[in-house]
């Protein structure tokens, strides 16, 4: 290759490179779902005292009865779709969550479904 080629091409690879690496992080940022016991199933009830409509999973903070939850969603995309709306997991909602409890982290649950209102939606 002429030498006056090798020095364009290497601004380009850098570039393709960074492009790439930068493209990977979000699958880096995102966690799996092993740290939950999928062998327990649990249900939990109660009201909505806190709640993020992001990505990437919405996720809400229940008081059921007297104890207080975390729960992982799913991304916003799939609940809009799925119709679990931000007006669905508002503060105040009284919501029944199924899910698996974390294996790390007490009070911890990932919900695979979620009832408001009466209507259950599938959140995986």
């Amino acid at each position: 290759m002429p030498s006056i080629v090798r020095p364009l091409l290497r601004p380009a690879l850098v570039t393709a490179c960074a492009a790439l690496a930068l493209a990977a992080l979000p699958a880096v940022a995102h966690h799996g779902w092993s740290t939950y016991d999928e062998t327990k199933p649990m249900t939990v009830t109660g009201k909505i005292v806190e709640s993020h409509y992001e990505n990437p999973h919405a996720h809400i903070r229940i008081d059921a009865g007297g104890k207080r939850w975390l729960a992982i969603l799913a991304p916003v995309s799939r609940m809009e779709a799925r119709g679990a709306t931000a007006d669905k997991v508002a503060v105040g909602r009284e919501v029944t969550l199924v899910g698996y409890a974390s294996k790390e982290k007490a009070n911890e649950l990932r919900a695979e479904r979620i009832t408001v209102d009466g209507k259950t939606v599938e959140l995986r």
